[in-house]
């Protein structure tokens, strides 16, 4: 059987909490593309998340707006292992949002 993005989102969400943090799910009416994820731990850790199955990928709409996040500084975490993530970048100690190599000239929005 296929394990599917719900499962490793519920995943991500216990294993948040369970290290004193939220897991707050992003909505952006109108916008299409956002990270499904903002994950703020203990000490102003912010985290970006989009889920994905395992072995899943980001739709172009979303690796369009992740490119434009990248051009303002922020990083978007990709996620089809959520235990995996936990323990590279939670436990880590891993800043959180911070500058990543700017891509490409800007835009308006």
């Amino acid at each position: 059987m296929v394990e599917r993005e719900r499962n490793v989102e519920r995943r991500l969400v216990d294993l948040v909490r369970r290290r004193g943090g939220l897991c707050l799910k992003w909505t952006s009416p109108g916008t299409v593309g956002v990270p499904d994820r903002i994950v703020v731990m203990p000490g102003g850790r912010i985290y970006l998340v989009e889920l994905k199955r395992p072995g899943g990928k980001p739709r172009p709409s979303q690796v369009a707006f992740h490119a434009k996040l990248a051009r303002r500084g922020v990083r978007v975490h990709v996620v089809d292992d959520a235990d995996a993530f936990a323990r590279d970048v939670l436990d880590s100690g891993e800043q959180g949002v911070h500058p990543v190599e700017p891509v490409g000239d800007g835009e308006s929005q």
